[in-house]
């Protein structure tokens, strides 16, 4: 019996007879008259037979634990539930299987028209992992291309210590190992979104892979413990990542084995994505981009110090890079930028020696601005713009590069615009501005001005501009104060 049938029937009997009885006694003759005291027992009666009606009423049925999926084809809301497909919310025993089968109940669950052509909308279902911690031991695949419009969200999943070392704890991607098309689409998903989910990779591969795909939303994820990329987005279009926290090992700084960080924290391999207000805390490579057309914003990368051998942003598209990257903290981290082509930084804060290097590969640098930003250094003479030339190919196709406005503090200041003051007393002044200019050899454009002292005014020239020095002759020794500013940005 359950135990609100065994205990409101007394209760209620309880209640009622004090109702019948307030002096709360039963009744006697010389209390009650005849009548009444027939009338009284009657009631009483009736009282007990009903209490035995209700304590052999069949128990009503208790709720399911966990609620049934919804059926295939249902029209109505579809949130699946792990634990309805058996799949255990305390991480102790293996919920692949389980977690498979809620996505593929998802993916072919009911769909209402289309998105981009060849992609069904499944009408934003959700796979909800209810808080859960749920381990794994195989990557959560789609079952087949051609979906969207679908969430998977709300819980933890962890990588048992037989996961694969090359996998992904999410993998979107297909089975059958075509990720650059679908038969009627030229992208395999489009609007899959991962959201506030902690990924613990346990040290067996990598946090979330999306390829090919178009339009998703990778926000309020928390990803750990991978060896090869926390995030990797391979082809596709457009994917954005926001407000995540991502990092080999869990550290706020400081860590003892810095120096042994390994992996990537995102690698974006793709084009026209967006990294908004994320923290990279450990890996080798905070964030690596070899596609076009991405923009980099708000992220602070304290993965690696460069002076470890790490690096926090690295621009690896020779040649064609067409990145942005805005009000971000390179927190003893480097933008690295290969032959970079259309490269803007700005806003941002480079803390304890981390800096820009350009390193050519083909000699090529083109369409780049490096302004507005700020640059602390620990007075170790550490260039805020440093050419890295090493491979003996120096850069000789330098056009439009734009480095100013830089505050600078501990470290030293490298531009592409400069002014110098110059005192003399002879024929011949000159403006050396290689402590400043940031290439060598390469002045494009002069600007000068002369004051003499005296009654004298002597015919003056520009003699020669090379090496980065400005000489000016004059017709006769005199003393004189030269105004000079120079341009390597100027467009050819």
């Amino acid at each position: 019996m359950e135990p609100t049938q065994s205990l409101i029937p007394p209760l209620l009997s309880l209640f009622l007879f004090f109702n019948i009885y307030p002096s709360a006694q039963y009744p006697s003759p010389t209390t009650v008259s005849g009548d009444r005291h027939r009338e009284a027992l009657r009631r009483f009666e009736a009282l007990k037979a009903s209490r035995v009606r209700l304590s052999d009423s069949p128990p009503s049925p208790s709720p399911s634990p966990f609620p049934s999926p919804p059926p295939p084809g249902s029209n109505g809301p579809r949130v699946y539930l792990p634990t309805s497909y058996g799949a255990d919310p305390t991480g102790k025993l293996d919920s692949t299987d389980a977690l498979l089968a809620a996505i593929t109940d998802a993916t072919n669950g009911h769909s209402e028209g289309s998105l981009i052509a060849g992609i069904a909308n499944l009408g934003g279902a959700q796979l909800y992992l209810q808080g859960g911690n749920y381990l794994i031991s195989r990557p959560l695949r789609f079952p087949a291309a051609g979906v969207g419009n679908f969430v998977i969200h709300g819980g933890t999943i962890r990588a048992s210590d037989s996961f694969p070392p090359d996998g992904y704890l999410i993998d979107l991607s297909t089975t059958n190992g075509n990720d650059k098309t679908t038969p009627s689409s030229s992208y395999n998903y489009e609007f899959i979104t991962f959201r506030d989910l902690l990924l613990d990779s346990n040290y067996h591969g990598g946090g979330i892979s999306v390829i090919n795909s178009l339009r998703t939303g990778i926000d309020n994820c928390y990803i750990s413990h991978f060896t090869t990329n926390g995030i990797l987005v391979q082809a596709g279009h457009e994917t954005y990542v926001r407000n995540s926290f991502i990092g080999q090992r869990i550290t706020a700084g400081g860590d003892k084995g810095e120096r042994n960080f390994t992996g990537t924290g995102i690698n974006l391999q793709g084009n026209d994505n967006s990294i908004t207000d994320v923290v990279v805390f450990s890996a080798a490579i905070g964030i690596m981009v070899s596609g076009q057309a991405n923009i980099i914003s708000g992220v602070h990368c304290y993965n690696k110090a460069t002076g470890f051998g790490g690096t926090g942003i690295y621009l690896k598209l020779a040649g064609l890079t067409q990145t942005r990257v805005l009000n971000s903290y390179m927190d003893y981290t480097s933008i690295v930028a290969e032959d970079p082509v259309h490269l803007h930084i700005s806003g941002t804060f480079f803390l304890g020696d981390a800096n820009v290097v350009l390193k050519s590969v083909n000699g090529v640098v083109n369409g780049v601005n490096i302004v507005d930003n700020i640059f602390s250094g620990n007075n170790n003479g550490v260039e805020i713009v440093q050419l890295d030339q090493s491979n003996g190919n120096n850069f000789r196709k330098v056009d439009q590069v734009v480095v100013d406005r830089n505050a600078v503090v501990g470290m030293k200041l490298k531009s592409t615009v400069a002014k110098k003051i110059v005192e003399a007393n002879g024929t011949s002044l000159m403006a050396d501005f290689n402590d400043v200019l940031l290439f060598p050899n390469l002045i494009k454009h002069v600007q000068y001005s002369l004051s003499f002292e005296g009654d004298t005014f002597p015919s003056y020239v520009l003699r020669n501009v090379s090496d980065n020095r400005v000489v000016i002759q004059t017709s006769e020794a005199v003393p004189a104060n030269l105004y000079v500013t120079v341009d390597q940005s100027i467009y050819n």
